[in-house]
């Protein structure tokens, strides 16, 4: 089973993925490429695997990512490899992406793989709030970019399985939890 964890820079994705890795047995995460630059507290292989642009530009050459997209201002992208090797491992894989990303996941797995799509929901002050206080100081122009995202983000959320509002942490991780034990209980 996929589990997708979507929402705008800043909604959490990163911190529910991280709680459930630590609560659930089951879970395992399949972290994107990306051609970024490593940020301090990233750890290649768990957060990003991280690559050159060129690199990048040669995985989607070679056809090995299942999506790909440039977003504030790099390549991220999903591995076919990756994917198959831990689908096949029986475990439930978490996946933090965008919107675009979550589309083209769910468009080519459906068929094979029971996908479940979440979209984690924040306020646009309180993401403004979250991204600017941040560990790794986002600058003010990569602030603004994340934000004019916002609406686009937003505007998908119909194709979600699930919408939350995530302002409590501690509820918002039992809340997905508590998904990811009957959507799993449904593939039984």
């Amino acid at each position: 089973m996929l589990v997708i964890l979507s929402g705008v820079a800043g909604a959490g994705k990163d911190t529910i993925k991280q709680e459930l890795l630590k609560r659930m047995d089951n879970v395992e995460t399949l972290p994107s490429f990306t051609d970024r630059p490593q940020r301090e507290g990233d750890i290649p292989g768990q957060t990003y695997n991280f690559v050159t642009a060129e690199e990048f530009e040669r995985m989607i050459k070679d056809n090995e990512l299942y999506e790909y997209s440039v977003h504030h201002n790099h390549y991220y992208g999903t591995s076919k490899k990756l994917l198959n090797e831990k689908i096949s491992n029986g475990k439930i894989i978490v996946k933090d992406i965008e919107v675009n990303g979550t589309e083209a996941l769910v468009d080519l797995l459906k068929n094979d793989v029971k996908v479940v799509t979440i979209f984690l929901r924040v306020p646009k002050e309180e993401l403004r709030h979250r991204l600017e206080n941040r560990i790794d100081k986002p600058s003010l122009e990569e602030i603004e970019l994340r934000l004019n995202r916002f609406d686009y983000e937003e505007s998908k959320i119909g194709m979600y399985d699930y919408v939350l509002k995530n302002n409590n942490l501690e509820k918002t991780v039992q809340i997905v939890m508590s998904i990811i034990n009957n959507e799993y209980k449904l593939t039984k």
